[in-house]
């Protein structure tokens, strides 16, 4: 890429968007992973967002005040998610009543040997979180 900043400032960005709209949490951490050097194959997915974003510009956190009290988690991993490193990605959202409140996804810290041990490894960060 010629201009490489401008893919910074894009990136940079996004990432605060996601504060917002946890939908493009994970393609915009993965496309971050290649600011130091970022290609055309790298802007066009940025750029897909950008219109993903325009079309849906609804989409975000809403707290309703009628759900009960009640706080629930659900939690899930992508067994070697991730092609370039084989490690798997861990997920998970919390809910107090129908509201979103806390959501991650991330790859986790080693290579899992199978899906139950990645699986374990994303119930136990979920558990965390909710602790």
């Amino acid at each position: 890429m010629e201009d490489d900043f401008s893919f910074r400032r894009l990136i940079g960005r996004l990432i605060y968007l996601t504060n917002i709209r946890p939908d493009i949490t994970y393609v915009v951490q993965h496309l971050s992973q290649f600011v130091a050097a970022p290609t055309s194959v790298h802007q066009q997915p940025a750029v897909r967002i950008l219109r993903y974003i325009k079309r849906s510009p609804i989409v975000g956190i809403f707290l309703f005040a009628t759900s009960k009290i009640q706080l629930k988690g659900i939690s899930d991993c992508d067994w070697v998610g991730c092609i370039d490193t084989r490690r798997s990605i861990t997920s998970y959202a919390m809910y107090i009543g129908d509201s979103l409140i806390s959501w991650r996804s991330k790859k986790q810290a080693t290579v899992s040997k199978s899906s139950s041990e990645a699986e374990y490894r994303a119930l136990a960060s979920a558990i965390c979180e909710l602790q």
